[in-house]
Order: C-alpha cells, then structure tokens, then sequence
C-alpha cells in the first residue's frame, strides 16, 4: 500500500493532519544522489507553512483577526529534533505530515513525518513560537482555538 499523494498545492487537511506531497528534484540531492539532510529541513518548513495556510474554514479572515491582536506577529523554529531513517532519492515523491501535538501559551508542537509509499525515511519533533514586534506572545485566541479543533482532529483519528 503506497501513501496516498495528497491533492493541491498546498497539500491537504486529513483527520486532523495536514499532508503534502514533495517531489524529489536533482538539485535536492547530494553527491551520492540521495537527498541532501538539509533540505529536508525546507521540506518540514512546507509542511507547516502549508499547514498554517490551510487551517480553519477562512483563514485570511483568521490571519486577519490575529494580526489585529498581534502586528507583525510570525512563528519561529524554538527548537527541533530530527531522526533521519531511509534515504530519499531523484523523482521519488515524498509525503510530508504535519500533526499538532501542543497548543499552549506562546508555543506549538508539532510532529513531522516524511514518508516514501508508507516507509518512514524522517521523523521530527518541532516547538515554534508565536511572536509580535520582536517578543514571544500568548498564541491570539482565534488562532489557538483553530490548531487546537484541528489537534483535538489529530488525536481522534
């Protein structure tokens, strides 16, 4: 049984997890023509873009609103834990999965899989922070209502 390839761009929202198909390009990959272990941090990074854009029902109008309690607000990597398994190499296509794991205060754990038809080839734990005008901040409510439904997803799938 291979992963089912996400559909659109930006990936999908399924049973509370977002995922997003990647295809594996040249300038991806090493010497050895395997993936190069850095880029699978810009693959991570896709996910939760991805994520963030496609959580809630209206999310410009969610964006909106939480930029009106917080100007300038942005997410930043806190920190990151990573366990590279399996290679990837040119033309396979990859499934990134983005699961939130915490919503609390400032801060979010999320847990990533990067997947080849059901193999798991990385697995990453990621804490970002939410800050405004240079500081940490409590998540705005609307926001943190929006992950928290779609982690209470997550946990119920």
């Amino acid at each position: 049984m291979t992963d089912p390839v996400p559909a659109g761009l930006d990936g999908e929202i399924r049973d509370g997890r977002h995922q997003l198909a990647v295809r594996i390009y040249y300038e991806d990959t090493d010497f050895s023509g395997v993936v190069y272990y850095a880029n699978y941090l810009r693959f991570l990074e896709r996910g939760r873009t991805n994520y963030l854009r496609l959580l809630g029902a209206d999310q410009r109008a969610l964006f909106e609103e939480t930029a009106r309690e917080a100007p300038g607000f942005a997410f930043v990597v806190r920190s990151l834990a990573i366990d590279y398994r399996k290679p990837a190499r040119m033309d396979d296509v990859v499934v990134v999965t983005t699961t939130p794991v915490e919503v609390k205060g400032a801060s979010i754990t999320l847990a990533q899989t990067v997947t080849r038809d059901d193999v798991l080839l990385v697995e990453a734990t990621v804490r970002v922070a939410f800050v405004s005008s240079g500081r940490a901040r409590p998540i705005p409510k609307a926001l943190r209502l929006a992950m928290k439904a779609d982690q209470d997803g997550a946990a119920g799938a």
